[in-house]
């Protein structure tokens, strides 16, 4: 693996260095500025949906219950407007952490490489590995707190609804629990970790812009998929006068109980009450169902883990990131060699 060039060393003091925060701040500055303005516009309407879209929509539904005729008025279309922007703002969360990838895949380092000024950087007093860290420090602080905030925003914006909206999404909803946790938050960070490590290892900025997304989207996917796995469920028997098993959450897996124990996995009928359903309950020896979930009470439990995880994954990236810098840069000696 070839080291990246290094252009002639300009005279220094020794031991200075640039103003590296100030520089980062100026040489991103469009991009923090797309960033600033992407979390105040969507807190705001964050504020906007948890405030007076809930607000109305709850009314409607509290006239359309008290309804005792087929005549009733009530504002269907505040019922409506709070369930659209409810999805549009959920979707706007879960999108952070890929605008993240895709603005560190394209820009953060790959960029520097193409053009050189990164190498040109590290010859000003700033070496390769300290550039690299300032480079991800800073995005990663307004990342944090930019994201932070947002996903705190949906949590209250939701939670003003239970109750009060009959059409309010559960907690266990795929895209409210995403956007309600801190796992999108940690997610992001990877995304900005994962940008790094494509920049560095494409050095170009269309090939980094896509192995980031596909790796964030990778990575979340994973998480998704092993999410239900990360905490014990609950199991809860119920009878077969039940349309379906007693219990709601995140369901592992649900089905019948014959007379011996045995599970029969996805076979439920219906209500026994119903006759085909009864005979066939009856072929299956099957005495009840049995629901293996995840309730309300595994919410931090399953957030908490999930995002030391994902955290763990991030850490290990950027470490191997660091690495691969070492690997394409070379020891300092040699850099210094190459720029004379």
């Amino acid at each position: 693996m070839t080291a990246l060039a290094t252009p002639p060393v300009t005279a220094r003091r020794p031991g200075s260095s640039p103003h590296l925060l100030r520089w980062l701040i100026r040489l991103h500055r469009p991009a923090l500025l797309v960033w600033a303005a992407f979390v105040l516009v969507l807190g705001a309407l964050l504020l906007w949906v948890g405030g007076p879209l809930t607000d109305a929509s709850a009314e409607a539904w509290k006239q359309y219950n008290a309804c005792t005729t087929d005549t009733c008025a009530y504002d269907a279309s505040a019922i409506g407007r709070y369930k659209d922007w409810y999805t549009y703002t959920t979707i706007a969360v879960l999108a952070a952490p890929f605008l993240v990838a895709a603005w560190s895949g394209a820009t953060l380092v790959s960029r520097e490489l193409e053009n050189g000024t990164a190498q040109l950087a590290w010859t000003q007093s700033v070496s390769p590995t300290r550039w690299l860290a300032a480079k991800l420090a800073v995005p990663a602080v307004l990342v944090t707190v930019g994201t932070g905030l947002l996903v705190g925003l949906h949590h209250w914006a939701w939670s003003t609804g239970q109750g009060r909206i009959d059409t309010a999404k559960h907690w266990y909803d795929i895209g409210t629990y995403a956007a309600n946790g801190p796992a999108t938050a940690a997610m992001a960070l990877a995304g900005l970790v994962s940008g790094a490590f494509w920049g560095l290892l494409k050095r170009n900025s269309l090939g980094a812009l896509v192995g980031s997304l596909c790796a964030t989207g990778f990575l979340w996917s994973a998480m998704a998929i092993a999410t239900p796995h990360l905490w014990p469920t609950v199991t809860k028997v119920s009878g077969l006068q039940h349309s379906v098993p007693v219990g709601s959450g995140i369901v592992v897996s649900q089905g019948l109980l014959t007379s011996t124990g045995a599970r029969i996995t996805d076979s439920v009928c219906g209500s026994s009450t119903d006759t085909h359903c009864r005979s066939v309950y009856a072929r299956l020896d099957a005495v009840s169902y049995y629901n293996d979930y995840h309730p309300p009470s595994h919410y931090w439990p399953l957030q908490l883990t999930a995002t030391a995880i994902i955290l763990a994954v991030t850490a290990a990236l950027a470490l191997t990131t660091f690495r691969l810098l070492k690997r394409r840069t070379g020891p300092a000696p040699a850099r210094k060699a190459a720029a004379v």
